[in-house]
């Protein structure tokens, strides 16, 4: 039999007396762990480890799952840095609150919230309301690039967003690489630029984007492009590529997300020079 600190470390950090109980811990020894210490009662029913993340614990405590941006992140979904500390409560249809004052963000939708993280397709729902535009549309071809969204789960988005996210959603492809490139393909889509995506070019490889036949545009991420001997790849890429015509613009993630005047006032006249 697993002691109930054991058994909650197994499931996550956090779980319902219930749920211990069908583990073989009784109801005494989930009092008796609580007044020792080794583990947590957060309300009424439900249990934590000491360790568990906080933001989860005040969820849990408010009567749900974790949802929004922290959530898609847990799962692996790229998302924007972002400054909000705000904890983004999933409570399902119409859950009850648990918290008196406090100054979580409550989100209401179809589906019965557990504990822990909030699913993805959920989440991302919970996002659409609370992030930027472009910050969802990364986050959404993310989750669907990395396979953690099914076609139904795409259905359901489609359904419960308002028909203004329409656009978002049909322009969406399962196919990008980061989320840095949903970012460029958005904001070029946004400015009526026209982009050709995962392009194999004999003796090139495969580019992130062609735009108007002969300029290649990259997106290039630390964890695909850091070191000597990816740049060194890099660099004979852009020869090759050169060889066959075309022009190679390279863009990282800071000239992506906070200089993207930059990145526009190299793309316009290289498009330019390639319908010349």
């Amino acid at each position: 039999m697993f002691e109930p600190a054991d058994l909650l470390a197994r499931l996550g950090g956090i779980a319902r007396g219930t749920t211990l109980q069908s583990y073989g811990c009784t109801r005494r020894q989930l009092s008796d762990a609580a007044q020792k210490g080794s583990i947590r009662r957060i309300r009424t029913g439900v249990y934590g480890l000491w360790t568990t993340d906080p933001k989860i614990v005040t969820a849990a405590a408010h009567g749900g799952s974790l949802t929004c941006a922290d959530a898609l992140r847990s799962h692996g979904v790229w998302v924007l840095p972002d400054a909000d500390d705000i904890v983004h409560v999933w409570l399902g249809g119409s859950g009850r609150t648990h918290h008196g004052k406090c100054e979580c963000m409550r989100h209401y939708s179809p589906g019965t919230a557990g504990l822990g993280f909030a699913p993805v397709a959920a989440a991302l729902i919970h996002a659409y309301g609370c992030l930027e535009r472009e910050a969802f549309f990364a986050a959404y071809e993310s989750a669907w690039n990395k396979r953690l969204i099914t076609p139904h789960d795409r259905a359901r988005i489609r359904k419960e967003l308002p028909k203004s996210a329409a656009w978002l959603l049909d322009l969406a492809r399962h196919d990008s690489q980061s989320g840095l490139e949903s970012l460029l393909r958005l904001r070029l889509h946004v400015l009526g630029i026209r982009l050709d995506c995962q392009v194999d070019i004999d003796d090139v490889g495969r580019v992130d984007f062609v735009v108007g036949g002969l300029l290649i545009l990259e997106v290039d991420g630390k964890e695909n492009h850091a070191g000597v001997d990816n740049r060194h790849k890099d660099l004979m890429r852009d020869a090759s590529a050169s060889a066959r015509g075309y022009e190679t613009l390279r863009f990282d993630y800071a000239m992506v997300v906070h200089h993207w005047e930059t990145v526009v006032a190299a793309i316009l006249p290289a498009l330019r020079r390639a319908a010349s």
